[in-house]
């Protein structure tokens, strides 16, 4: 260092620190911000690096030439600290190269007047050198550009310095300690650059920033080697955080105190079809489902019937209060978790219960008591014919109960939508080889359109049921298929003797008891089959006999968002409105 001025010594101190943490920085690529933090890096040493040349220069020219070299290094720093800050704390979606071009058109302007010789003195209007007792500097006379990027570096500074300033009250210690660094290696700089432009550095033409690399340097090693600052970055947990709110099945709504949505999930706006762009500001009654029935309500509410995508689906409402830091309300977040699976997976399990509990029981029972008969009396011709129409309601159970386990089946793959009009023949075919005395008419045209594949055991089970069940000598089955608003209506109409109301309640309350169950397992059937697809069933009286079940459910696999839930209501009619159900 012979020669040097002991000025230029440290300065090439910091030169050596600053290189040795950007050589750190560079080697951590492709961790987030490594890349933009070697570039702060490399322009804090260009700019102290060509300080060292201008201190040496012995003329105005060389000072002159050496001081412009240095805005290269000047304007990189800011841009290369805000886009670091913004990468490593996660902010990634606004390192877009739009951004970067956007936040390097002033250091661009800076640097092509200054290349170009300033004519116009915009940087610099005059220059001088003045001999100190610490060293020759250049003393200048800023220009008007000059306080232009000088408040544009301050800028970025502190708006990178927001999100690394957040971190300082993280949980996690080693992110504290890594935004303590942070903070401490971008605050000398600054702090010493703000001194030499308002002159409270007594040296004439001394700017202290340089020096003060050499502290950045040292924090900056220290947090790369200390606290791993790029083998440890909060970019990926921010990220995660943000990836299981948009990515939770769960449809989420975040409303604030004064009933606005202020965000909303992937999944919220894909189940319940709101658009996310425009739902944002909105009315939480606007846009999130049965708002009205969650108003001032906290903890777990429903099960709700809510229509969406999917169709009608029960669903069971989570809300809960989103505090500040000081416990004070700041809004509410509102989950729905769809339910119906499970609720229908628990029907079943009681039905098919009670199925071997009670009507297999019950008929192995008649067997057995009607086979002591025949032994007695082999020719007793009553004994076996219940004998044989008992195996045959047993096996029927075993046959439907087979059916409800392979339509129900967790595993299955869901089959494609088929044409309504392939259901109906289906169905009219079937009913016709069981029971070649009925009477079966199609009222008007099947609608052109297709629908949920579970419909055609739904339309099977009620077309027998409309048989079974008729105590007519030749009963009659009418069928009559609508479209309307996206969704099918298929009814199903018969002149029996209608529907054991006891049966009907069973039904409509979705569960058996030991007291009150219904007889089969056909019309549980139909309705798990409905709920599946989000449909709804429903029973009336037939004028002058009989009975009417109306299945509705959306066309294909989608479900219409025209607010048909207020039009559809419950999954099962009111007991009033019905005379029972099977």
């Amino acid at each position: 260092m012979i020669g040097l001025s002991p000025l230029s010594v440290a300065l090439l101190a910091a030169v050596v620190t600053g290189t040795s943490a950007a050589i750190l920085a560079w080697r951590e690529r492709p961790e987030a911000g490594a890349t933009w933090l070697a570039l702060l890096l490399v322009g804090q040493v260009w700019w102290t690096t060509f300080l060292v040349f201008e201190l040496e220069a012995s003329t105005l020219a060389a000072k002159a030439l050496w001081y412009d070299v240095q805005w290269l290094g000047v304007v990189v720093v800011p841009v290369g600290w805000l886009l670091f800050a913004l990468e490593y704390t996660g902010r990634d979606r606004y390192v877009r190269p739009s951004v970067a071009a956007a936040a390097c058109v002033a250091p661009a302007i800076t640097v092509l007047v200054v290349a170009t010789g300033d004519p116009a003195g915009l940087v610099v209007a005059d220059r001088e050198v003045a001999d100190t007792a610490v060293g020759s500097f250049l003393r200048v006379d800023p220009g008007p550009w000059y306080y232009v990027i000088a408040g544009y570096t301050y800028l970025l500074g502190l708006i990178g310095s927001v999100p690394i300033l957040q971190l300082v009250r993280d949980d996690a210690r080693s992110f504290r300690g890594q935004s303590a660094a942070l903070l401490m290696g971008t605050a000398a700089p600054w702090v010493s650059s703000l001194l030499h432009i308002t002159g409270a550095i007594p040296v004439p033409g001394l700017d202290p920033t340089p020096l003060a690399f050499a502290v950045s340097g040292v924090a900056y090693l220290l947090a790369l080697s200390r606290f791993r600052l790029l083998t440890l970055t909060p970019a990926p947990r921010r990220r995660a955080r943000q990836l299981v709110f948009e990515q939770l099945h769960d449809p989420v709504f975040v409303v604030g105190t004064e009933g606005h949505v202020l965000d909303l999930n992937r999944s919220a706006a894909d189940v319940f079809e709101v658009d996310r762009r425009t739902a944002v500001g909105e009315a939480a009654g606007a846009v999130v489902p049965r708002y009205d029935a969650l108003a001032g309500e906290r903890g777990d509410v429903g099960p709700l019937s809510i229509v969406g995508r999917n169709g009608r689906r029960p669903y069971e409402v989570t809300v809960r209060r989103v505090t500040d830091d000081h416990g004070r309300a700041v809004g509410r977040l509102v989950v729905f978790h769809d339910v119906g699976e499970y609720l229908g997976q628990q029907q079943r399990l009681n039905v098919l219960n009670r199925v071997f509990r009670h009507d297999v029981r019950t008929e192995t029972n008649l067997i057995h008591g009607y086979a002591d008969r025949l032994t007695e009396d082999p020719s007793d011709e009553r004994a076996l014919s219940v004998v044989k129409e008992s195996a045959s309601r047993i096996l029927g159970l075993s046959e439907r109960t087979r059916t409800a386990s392979e339509l129900f089946d967790p595993v299955s793959e869901p089959e494609s939508p088929i044409p309504l009009s392939e259901v109906v023949d289906e169905a009219v075919a079937d009913l016709r080889a069981e029971f070649p005395d009925v009477r079966v008419s199609i009222d008007g045209d099947v609608p052109d359109v297709r629908v949920p594949a579970t419909l055609r055991v739904v339309a099977a089970n009620l077309c027998s049921n409309a048989v079974e069940h008729n105590d007519a000598d030749a009963p009659s089955v009418w069928i009559e298929a609508t479209v309307s608003n996206g969704w099918v209506e298929l009814s199903v109409a018969d002149d029996g003797p209608g529907i054991d109301p006891a049966e009907y309640r069973v039904l409509a309350h979705g569960a058996e008891t030991p007291l009150e169950h219904g007889s089969g397992i056909g019309l549980w059937i139909v309705k798990w089959g409905i709920d599946q697809v989000g449909g709804s069933v429903s029973f009336a009286e037939r004028e002058p006999r009989g009975t009417v079940v109306t299945v509705s459910v959306p066309v294909g696999e989608s479900a219409p968002a025209d607010g048909r839930e207020t039009e559809r209501g419950e999954t099962l009619a009111s007991a009033d409105s019905a005379g029972a159900g099977r």
